[in-house]
C-alpha cells in the first residue's frame, strides 16, 4: 500500500485520469474530491461491499413473490 500525506487543497493524480483532491479537514475527518472518467466507478468501502453482497444474492423468480 502506498501512504501519500497531503494538506487541504492538495491533490493525487492517478494513471494521468484520476485526480483525488483533498477539499476539507475537520478534527479527525478529513474530505476527499475525486475526478474520474464516467466509466470509473468510485464508491465507499461500506457501499462496495454492499454492491458485492448483492450481486452475489440469488434472485427469486417472480412466482415465488407472487405466492405470497
Amino acid at each position: 500500500m502506498l501512504v501519500l500525506s497531503r494538506r487541504l487543497g492538495e491533490e493525487i493524480v492517478i494513471n494521468d485520469n484520476i485526480r483525488v483532491k483533498v477539499v476539507a479537514i475537520q478534527g479527525n475527518r478529513v474530505r476527499l474530491g475525486f475526478v474520474a472518467p464516467e466509466e470509473v466507478t468510485v464508491h465507499r468501502e461500506e457501499i462496495h461491499q454492499q454492491r458485492l453482497e448483492f450481486a452475489d444474492a440469488p434472485e427469486f423468480p417472480h412466482e415465488a413473490l407472487a405466492a405470497h
